[in-house]
């Protein structure tokens, strides 16, 4: 009776622990902690001037309003971003997905943002 007893006791002690996570769920969206970061800004460059080229539109990024990522075969950064289309001011949320050990950028996705 006694081996049992230690199992229970263990199971209940080991099993909450081994479920807690401390981590972001693989595969799910993780906030950009610093929106001012370079690389973000360089994401953010990239997906409107890659807009700009598909489009044939003349947008300018203002500022990053938002931003996540995602970690697949790379990472996707998924940003909303304020531009200016002449006078007129517009937020667009924009996906690229980066591989940057092949020096791979592609820009998934370029619409209005909701």
């Amino acid at each position: 009776m006694r081996p049992h007893f230690l199992l229970v006791i263990l199971s209940v002690l080991v099993v909450p622990l081994a479920a807690k996570r401390t981590g972001p769920l693989v595969g799910g969206w993780t906030p950009i902690k610093d929106l001012s970061d370079p690389h973000v800004k360089e994401i953010a460059n990239f997906a409107v001037s890659e807009y700009n080229k598909q489009s044939k539109a003349s947008l300018k990024l203002k500022s990053i309003v938002k931003g996540e990522t995602q970690v697949v075969a790379g990472t996707n950064y998924r940003l909303v971003v304020a531009v200016t289309n002449g006078a007129a001011a517009e937020r667009y949320e924009a996906v690229v997905w980066e591989k940057p050990w092949q020096h791979f950028r592609n820009l998934t996705s370029f619409k209005p943002a909701a």
